[in-house]
């Protein structure tokens, strides 16, 4: 089942677009996408009424779950994620991580719908942990399928990059402690 992507966009996005969005949506068990149809690409998200934030055109994507009679949905924004930057520098690094941040962005929002929707027995105060816990397993899996030789040339090295990351983490968390008494 392909997932319908619709583009309400001006702004010129990059040729493979929608092929990066499709690619990042195989590596999602089907049952996953159970009611999701639609990917909306659009300049900047519009507020709503629903959504009570100051900056909401900001956002690099929102979740719309289903409503009544409309199946739920993504809305991307490709201003945030396509900036037009004021220098050369700053366009050159956001066309570079643009694949990366747009599969990211989708594997956010696929963890919100199918923790909202098909998952049960998580409380709200565990939905942010749950949900990048998601995002980062199947960001993972798409990165090791679409790996090019130098994700292939670190792959010895990443259990002890791991390792060190860790141990890092916690001798940080340790002086957040020290510092906070």
């Amino acid at each position: 089942m392909a997932i319908k992507i619709d583009n309400r966009s001006t702004i010129k996005i990059p040729a493979k677009t929608e092929d990066i969005i499709q690619g990042a949506f195989e590596v999602i068990p089907r049952e996953h996408l159970r009611g999701l149809n639609r990917v909306m690409l659009v300049d900047f998200i519009s507020p709503q009424q629903r959504i009570q934030m100051a900056n909401v055109s900001e956002l690099p994507g929102l979740y719309h779950p289903r409503q009544g009679n409309e199946q739920p949905y993504f809305e991307i924004a490709l201003g945030v994620l396509i900036p037009a930057a004021d220098s050369f520098f700053k366009k050159v690094a956001a066309k570079l991580n643009y694949k990366a941040n747009l599969v990211g962005l989708i594997f956010s929002l696929q963890a919100q719908h199918y923790h909202l929707n098909l998952s049960h027995g998580i409380k709200k105060h565990q939905f942010e942990g749950v949900v990048r816990a998601y995002m980062e397993k199947y960001f993972g899996v798409w990165r090791n399928k679409n790996a090019g030789w130098r994700a292939k040339a670190f792959k010895p090295l990443q259990p002890f990059l791991e390792k060190w990351s860790k141990k890092l983490r916690t001798r940080y968390e340790a002086e957040q402690k020290k510092a906070k008494k």
